[in-house]
């Protein structure tokens, strides 16, 4: 994988060309070029000016107008951004011309020529204008106004080729005294400008840039030097106007250094064209002049490294800024060499981390080695404008990290694939989850918990099963634990196993499970609608199949406690369980629902935990193995039950039932009475515990004594 993006680095392709312009754009955006009081203004023929004095195009009076002011005011040169390629359509001896026929005294007078009006104006100005590269035109320039000469090498090959040009008209052309491409791009045409042609060529002519050719005239040079390489390879190291040498591309580029657009630059041609033109001559004074439109009507917008839409004319005004500024953003040819070299070390670090001591400590030493690429990539750019690639180190190591992963995800899933087939019979999925992420837990032994056990039993299961044959027995089961056991796991609990018609489950083991004796109350209540809800749809098929009693009843016994919870067994084959006195406790309880005639019962400990539900006392019975009796509670309903006015009445009453029955003078039969018909309306399940309390007064008496 490192040789293939080594490759892949190497051979360059559209996507790795773009990942990297992206990285230098941000760069860029992070420290744009900052902004200084430099000779370059725009006239802007913005909205204003196109509101004022009427839509484009205007009459080319008014550019003369606009031309002979610049140069008046001092100007050192005024380039326009635009195309005068035809003969102005509203000048008047244009306008004579196409009408068929004139009035006599119409045809004796002098009609004005814009055109030469404007011609005058450029000629007598410092003035450039521009051609548009394009395609579809077999024109091109006569002669370049500028000279050239090439030091080094020629790199005519290397430069963007011009096989046409939109030209001005041949009166304008030459009245000039400058001419420079508008074009933009080099070759592709591209979403974002980041590098800008300063040179073309046609054939073995050269021709200069609208910017490059602005710089010459206000020098006053009179040729352009290209700088060839020295090495023979035919590529562009820079290029030289007067005292300025600008380096560029191998193809003759500039690497645009953007900077935020500057309200400063501009100056509306309104105030140009003005009765006021005098207020503004000191922003145009020795400044060089670009004449482009921002009016959003003409269309002329390109988007630039930091993001904004810019005109036209604002790009070739960032182009003089840079040159003027000296601020450079260059890459030099052992730039991309040094960038492979890094990727290689910093792959084969990953490579060796991973394999050695995992993937943890690969990410973070990688990720520190990507982090220094980077700082030396923003170091390199702020210092010495130097562009440095952070995006493909970045890239390619994550591709080289996540193979690696993968690899050792591949191997790893193996072994766990093979735990799984292992280990599935015997644990519960989310102790096998856990034996998976660590190996200790294949060993025998425990932790001593604060957990909360339940044991769930069906009631009579041995007269039901006379009656049904073991397949449909075991289907029955199958239905009623699948529904039992599906709200013990989506409340966080661990069934630890199926004992016959029983259900073991605990919370907080193996995992730690947050108020786990309130999510086993609320499991239990679960259990409790689940079972009523396949009752009622019979789903076991015992009433379809007329069997008595047609009704499943389970059972359920809760506690809270500490309890020893591990792997117990051989060491050749456990099981992960829990077992003391809590464990113990829950068993016994849930035995006890039988005589007590409630479905749910819990500890003092669970009570006390879910304190907000809807309890009713039990009074305190004696367990199997117990030297105290245990005070046990009813779990009639959750906390919204418990808040209602009709289980509130029911354990005020329930309440004087208790002191009753704790009375030996007393007669409990009128409150256990008014406890009945106070529980019918809540639970009818309660009349089987208010059935049979009377006779439970011996543990209500002997908890007290006890107390």
């Amino acid at each position: 994988m490192l040789a293939l993006l080594v490759l892949v680095r190497i051979a360059d392709p559209y996507p790795v060309r773009i990942l990297r312009e992206t990285a230098f754009d941000y760069l860029e955006q992070l420290a744009p070029r900052p902004h200084a009081d430099l000779p370059v203004r725009v006239v802007d023929i913005d909205d204003a000016s196109l509101k004022a004095l009427g839509q484009w195009p205007w009459p080319r009076s008014e550019l003369a107008t606009l031309t002979n002011r610049l140069g008046e005011m001092g100007a050192a040169a005024i380039a326009f951004d635009m195309l005068f390629a035809e003969p102005d359509r509203l000048s008047p001896s244009r306008i004579a011309a196409s009408l068929p026929t004139l009035p006599s005294d119409a045809a004796a007078m002098p009609l004005a020529d814009y055109d030469k009006q404007f011609a005058a104006a450029l000629q007598q100005t410092p003035s450039v204008l521009g051609f548009a590269v394009s395609a579809d035109s077999k024109a091109l320039p006569l002669s370049p106004k500028a000279g050239f000469a090439v030091s080094g090498t020629d790199p005519a090959r290397s430069i963007p080729h011009m096989a046409g040009a939109v030209l001005p008209l041949d009166a304008l052309g030459d009245a000039a005294h400058g001419l420079g491409s508008l074009s933009l791009e080099g070759r592709d045409r591209v979403s974002v400008v980041r590098e800008a042609p300063l040179l073309w060529v046609a054939g073995k002519q050269y021709y200069p840039s609208l910017a490059i050719e602005a710089l010459r005239l206000a020098l006053g040079a009179s040729t352009i030097v290209v700088l060839g390489d020295t090495a023979g390879s035919g590529y562009v190291e820079g290029v030289r106007v007067g005292d300025f040498s600008i380096p560029t591309t191998p193809a003759g580029d500039l690497t645009l250094y953007y900077s935020r657009p500057d309200p400063g630059l501009y100056v509306s041609a309104l105030d140009i064209l003005g009765p006021g033109y005098h207020d503004v001559a000191p922003l145009i004074r020795g400044t060089i002049v670009l004449v482009g439109s921002s009016a959003s009507a003409l269309n002329d917008l390109h988007t630039t490294a930091l993001g904004d839409n810019v005109p036209g004319v604002s790009i070739h005004a960032e182009m003089l800024e840079q040159i003027l500024a000296g601020a450079y953003l260059v890459r030099t040819d052992w730039v991309a060499g040094f960038e492979i070299l890094a990727f290689i070390v910093i792959g084969l670090v990953i490579i060796g981390l991973v394999a050695r001591v995992g993937p943890i400590a690969g990410l973070l030493i990688g990720a520190s080695l990507l982090g220094v690429t980077i700082a030396g990539a923003w170091y390199l750019f702020r210092q010495h404008g130097l562009l440095v690639d952070p995006s493909f180190p970045l890239a390619g190591s994550f591709v080289l990290y996540s193979t690696m992963v993968f690899l050792r995800f591949t191997l790893t899933d193996a072994d766990r694939r093979q735990i799984r087939r292992a280990f599935s019979h015997y644990v519960s999925p989310a102790l096998l989850t856990r034996i998976e992420t660590s190996r200790d837990q294949l060993r025998l032994g425990g932790e001593l918990r604060e957990v909360t056990v339940m044991f769930a039993d069906m009631r009579n299961f041995t007269s039901i099963s006379e009656g049904l044959a073991p397949e449909e027995l075991l289907s029955m089961l199958n239905t009623l634990f699948g529904a039992l056991g599906t709200e013990v796991m989506a409340r966080d609990g661990t069934i630890d196993k199926f004992i016959g018609d029983a259900l073991m489950a605990f919370w907080n083991a193996p995992v730690d499970v947050a108020d786990h004796a309130r999510k086993a109350c609320i499991a239990a209540l679960g259990m409790r609608a689940r079972l009523a809800a396949l009752n009622a749809s019979d789903g076991f098929g015992r009433r379809a199949a007329g069997l008595a009693p047609a009704d499943l009843a389970i059972g359920m016994g809760i506690a809270s406690g500490p309890a020893l919870a591990g792997n117990m067994g051989l060491e050749s084959r456990f099981d992960y369980s829990a077992l003391g006195d809590t464990v113990n406790t829950a068993s016994r309880i849930e035995g006890a629902c039988k005589t007590i005639g409630y479905d749910i019962v819990v500890a003092e400990g669970t009570r006390a935990a879910a304190f907000d539900f809807a309890f009713l006392d039990a009074g305190a019975v004696e367990l199997k193995g117990k030297a105290r009796r245990e005070r046990i509670h009813l779990l009639v309903g959750d906390g919204v039950m418990a808040r209602s006015p009709a289980f509130q009445a029911l354990a005020a009453a329930h309440g004087e039932m208790i002191d009753a029955l704790r009375a030996d003078h007393c007669d409990p039969r009128a409150a256990i009475a008014r406890c009945e018909d106070l529980a019918g309306r809540i639970d009818p399940r309660l009349a089987g515990f208010y059935g049979v309390v009377g006779r439970r007064r011996g543990d209500f008496v002997a908890e007290q004594t006890e107390g």
